[in-house]
């Protein structure tokens, strides 16, 4: 989370993505726009969703199945997420948003992402 630009945060917070991005480390399927799914672990999510996934079973749309080490998929592609039954989708979405906030506010005061220009 740390390594994301201000852009990203801003999307990320301002979006559901943010509840993808608390899904690090759970087991899902991901449908794809082409009738595929690929069911894996994920690794990453950004704020455009993109998402990584290893350990992958995908299914293409003919129903030939394959395993992959890893598979990334541009948002693009993404049609459903499915989120797994044991997630509660309220306190990812907090927890995930406390996160983003501890980066932009890592001082007692609060950091200024955006510097006054001093006359």
């Amino acid at each position: 989370m740390a390594t994301q630009s201000l852009a990203e945060r801003t999307i990320s917070e301002n979006s559901l993505v943010v509840l993808l991005q608390g899904l690090h480390g759970q087991v899902t399927t991901v449908e794809l726009r082409d009738e595929s799914t690929a069911r894996g672990r994920v690794v990453n999510v950004d704020a455009f969703m993109n998402v990584r996934l290893e350990e992958v079973l995908y299914r293409d749309r003919r129903g030939n199945v394959s395993e992959m080490a890893d598979l990334f998929v541009t948002g693009r592609n993404v049609r459903y997420v499915h989120i797994p039954d044991h997630v509660d989708i309220v306190d990812t979405i907090q927890t995930q948003l406390e996160k983003i906030h501890r980066v932009r506010c890592f001082t007692e005061k609060g950091r200024k992402e955006y510097s006054k220009k001093k006359k």
